[in-house]
């Protein structure tokens, strides 16, 4: 099979042999003499892989046994809204770091719903950096924060220390890509496009505070006390993304579980930004002590030597390097199933592109 190297940020690259699974799964799936995309999401089969899921992201990240594990559908841009929905009582407002443009939708929601505080805004220097310190409100309900930052470039290595205050975090973009603490945190969220699975699967975690916070009787799509109530299966969830997922998390636990992951993905993100540095032909966009191990960001000396990387990058089968448009630049975003060999690749690329344009 001829397949490119994927360094799209999301849909991203899956694994060859998950890819492989699903395929197989699609015309008779488990010999039920139905498709999975046709099996009803309350028989017993599906039940059975939604458990699954469920089971393996919670031995994966470490899930209390009180904590709540949702498969929903939205995206993170769903959560932006529905966590301010269900998080905020009247006249309470949240505390949010900017870190970027996810970031700072998740902040435009809070406020649109009730309330919402900027404790720390990178804008100033492009979203290049990450806070040192924060400016919390002490009334605040609790604290939002982007794990990992897409369009910049730039990740939190651990989560702020932000003493009793409630964490709320997205990780859309880093989930299972390391280990966590999840009992720090009172909800958790993350799209499953980037580490989890395809596009259509949202996953939620949350704390007991994060339950009974939620007021109840509110539409119903959005509440999360009906959520919990019916394990997500409210209407029909995206079955073929669960599965999906289920099956990336079996390769992740396969592959030696997230010490492993991580150290996979330590080395990968290495190798590029060492080539990065290695001459001033380059330059990273994010200040190295707030480096992304998932996306890189980078470019070259000129905006048409971008645009010329791009093309002949994806002529050579290096797919999905084109910054995002807030930034330009590059872009290779490496997460859990980029293979080394796509990141060699890369470098050997980068490599011979500087030797010509240099």
């Amino acid at each position: 099979m001829n397949r490119a190297h994927n360094f799209s940020a999301g849909p991203a690259v899956l694994p060859l042999s998950v890819v492989e699974q699903l395929s197989a799964a699609l015309p008779n799936f488990q010999s039920t003499g139905l498709g999975l995309m046709e099996l009803s999401h309350r028989s017993p089969t599906f039940d059975a892989v939604h458990r699954s899921a469920e089971d393996r992201l919670r031995r994966l990240l470490g899930i209390p046994e009180d904590y709540r594990v949702l498969f929903l559908q939205g995206g993170a841009s769903l959560q932006f809204h529905m966590t301010a929905l269900n998080l905020l009582a009247e006249n309470e407002s949240a505390d949010f770091i900017v870190s970027g443009v996810w970031a700072k939708k998740g902040l435009v929601e809070a406020q649109r719903v009730r309330a919402g505080r900027v404790a720390w805004d990178g804008n100033d220097t492009q979203y290049d950096r990450l806070p040192d310190t924060l400016e919390t409100d002490p009334n605040a309900a609790y604290l939002h924060y982007t794990t990992n930052n897409t369009i910049y470039g730039t990740q939190f290595t651990k989560h702020p220390d932000v003493g009793a205050l409630p964490l709320v975090a997205d990780m859309s973009s880093d989930i299972c890509s390391r280990p966590i603490d999840v009992g720090a945190h009172e909800l958790i969220y993350a799209g499953a496009q980037k580490n989890l699975g395809p596009s259509g699967v949202t996953a939620i975690i949350l704390s007991p505070w994060a339950v009974d916070k939620s007021p109840g009787g509110l539409n119903p799509m959005l509440d999360y006390t009906l959520q919990v109530e019916k394990r997500g299966l409210f209407n029909t969830p995206n079955t073929f993304g669960i599965y999906a997922l289920e099956r990336v998390l079996a390769w992740i636990e396969d592959f030696g579980g997230l010490d492993a992951m991580s150290q996979r993905n330590q080395q990968k993100a290495a190798a590029l930004y060492g080539e990065i540095d290695r001459t001033d032909f380059w330059t990273g966009h994010a200040v190295p002590t707030a480096r992304s191990e998932m996306n890189i960001t980078f470019r070259a000396p000129s905006p048409e030597l971008d645009t010329q990387f791009v093309q002949e990058a994806d002529a050579a089968g290096l797919k999905g390097l084109k910054g995002h448009r807030s930034v330009g630049g590059l872009r290779a975003s490496t997460y859990n199933a980029c293979p080394p060999e796509s990141v060699a690749a890369l470098v050997a690329f980068m490599q011979e592109f500087e030797s010509t344009h240099g």
